[in-house]
């Protein structure tokens, strides 16, 4: 089989691509560059795809004796990527790039080209599992489930998932992926596993979207429209959060509130309390499925609101394009523009993005 192992610098994709040399694949390995900021370096784990991303990929490329290129990914990147991030705040929602990333660039614009180049699958170091059954191939999460990474693959769709390959998917820890590479003398080893927004490298996304979307003041209200304080710009909260809310007026029971909503039109920002947040309805008409579509228009499932939050039980109702999830155990603190990823098991049926909740407290009037 060919494959093109895409290497993003890390150990992970550095261990996947040996793995898949050792099956006894043809295999090529190529490098996103995702920015055009030619001076852009690493700075300790933030961020990833920089200069020395680059570089530790094309060390490990050379180690495995396989060819190497960079491609240069960033036009698309900034259209898919970074401007639907700056659109989704602009509308009041909390978007998730990695979903984006992983559908648009890494699952779309590279399998595509691969395809076109006659390579047979797209090989990469996420942590899931691939099954091929009688009705098609499956998305399955990792044995490890504290690196479990299928949250992040549920966009993928049956297509997609054809010309995909994750060698590490049965692999029991990220430490057994460390000490492979050791011992393969990769020199990624030990290197720092990426986190927070790729590109928003120092961590400041609230300056980041300040920048990109404007800042202008505004209202914080409570449920019953009253003005509670003031803030610098709506973009800069999201549903959830506690800190950094500047309220004049405290609340009549004396506890904290919490972000409820955030309403760009407007520019105003609704705060309430802790049990505001449960969440008993979410919906969406942008959804997908990994692989099989299910057979029923409602079905039993389990449903994961974050990359890394425990799934719960809840029934999935499709009617008239929209996707209705209405949990057993209301959600806590959801926020339109995140994505649902339904299961079955351990089987990824398909996602959703959110675009409407509905509290489980009523406002109280």
């Amino acid at each position: 089989m060919r494959v093109l192992a895409a290497m993003s610098g890390g150990v992970d994709s550095a261990v996947a691509a040996a793995r898949a040399v050792d099956a006894g694949h043809d295999v090529v390995g190529v490098h996103l560059a995702l920015s055009r900021a030619g001076g852009t370096l690493r700075a300790g784990s933030r961020g990833c795809c920089t200069i020395e991303d680059a570089m530790d990929a094309r060390r490990a490329a050379d180690k495995l004796g396989m060819p190497f290129y960079v491609w240069d990914f960033s036009e698309r990147f900034r259209d898919d990527v970074i401007d639907d991030f700056v659109a989704e705040y602009r509308a009041g929602r909390t978007p998730n790039p990695c979903m984006r990333c992983n559908e648009k660039i890494k699952f779309a614009a590279l399998l595509e080209r691969a395809i076109e180049l006659g390579f047979d699958a797209v090989c990469t170091g996420h942590y899931a599992t691939l099954v091929d059954t009688p009705e098609g191939r499956e998305l399955h999460r990792a044995s490890d489930n504290a690196k479990d990474q299928s949250y992040v693959l549920g966009v993928l769709t049956a297509e997609q998932l054809a010309h995909t390959y994750f060698p590490l998917g049965s692999t029991p820890s990220k430490a057994l992926v460390r000490a492979e590479a050791e011992e393969r003398g990769l020199t990624v080893a030990q290197k720092p596993d990426s986190h927070d927004i790729c590109f928003i490298p120092d961590g400041d996304t609230r300056g980041w979207l300040a920048d990109k979307v404007g800042a202008e003041k505004g209202e914080i209200l409570d449920r019953s429209g009253a003005v509670v304080g003031t803030h610098d710009g709506a973009h800069a909260f999201t549903v959830g959060q506690r800190r950094g809310l500047q309220l004049g007026v405290p609340a009549a029971d004396g506890k904290p509130r919490f972000v409820l909503e955030v309403r760009p039109v407007n520019n105003t920002v609704v705060v309430g309390p802790k049990e505001a947040l449960a969440c008993a309805e979410i919906a969406g008409e942008r959804f997908t499925w990994a692989g099989r579509a299910p057979s029923a228009t409602s079905f039993s499932c389990d449903v994961q609101i974050r990359a890394h939050a425990d799934p719960v039980p809840a029934v999935a109702t499709l009617d008239g394009g929209v996707l209705t999830v209405r949990p057993e155990v209301p959600f806590d603190g959801v926020a339109p523009g995140q994505t649902a990823v339904l299961y079955d098991g351990t089987r990824v049926i398909g996602q959703f993005t959110i675009d409407r909740t509905v509290s489980a407290v009523p406002v109280e009037v």
